[in-house]
C-alpha cells in the first residue's frame, strides 16, 4: 500500500481534445431533427419520433465510448519525488504547453 503514495494521478485532457467529438455529435443531432421535422409534415407522425428516438439509441453508444476512451488516454500515473513531494518531470508533461490538471490528495 506504500506504492500508491509515490504517485500521482494526472489528467492532461482539455476541451480541445473532444471539441471534434462534440461537433459531430451535435451535426447528427440536428440532422435527425431535420429529418424528424420532415416527416412530422407525413400522415404519420410517430414516424418522426421513432426516427429521432432510433437516431439517439443508436448514437449514443458510441459518444459514450469516444468520450471515455479518450479520457482514458490522457490520464497518467506520474511518479512523485519522496524528498520534495512534487511530481517527476516525464517527457511528456514537460512537452506539454498547458498545465495539466492534477487530483487532490
Amino acid at each position: 500500500m506504500s506504492n500508491v503514495s509515490k504517485y500521482r494521478l494526472v489528467c492532461t485532457l482539455s476541451f480541445g481534445d473532444i471539441y471534434g467529438q462534440i461537433i459531430v455529435w451535435l451535426i447528427v443531432i440536428f440532422l435527425s431533427l431535420a429529418s424528424a421535422m420532415a416527416l412530422m409534415g407525413a400522415s404519420r407522425p410517430i414516424y418522426a419520433l421513432a426516427t429521432v428516438g432510433l437516431i439517439l439509441v443508436l448514437t449514443l453508444p458510441f459518444l459514450l465510448f469516444a468520450f471515455v476512451t479518450t479520457l482514458l488516454n490522457h490520464i497518467e500515473l506520474a511518479p512523485v519525488d519522496p524528498v520534495t513531494n512534487k511530481t517527476v518531470a516525464t517527457s511528456s508533461q514537460s512537452s506539454s504547453p498547458q498545465r495539466p490538471a492534477q487530483a487532490a490528495g
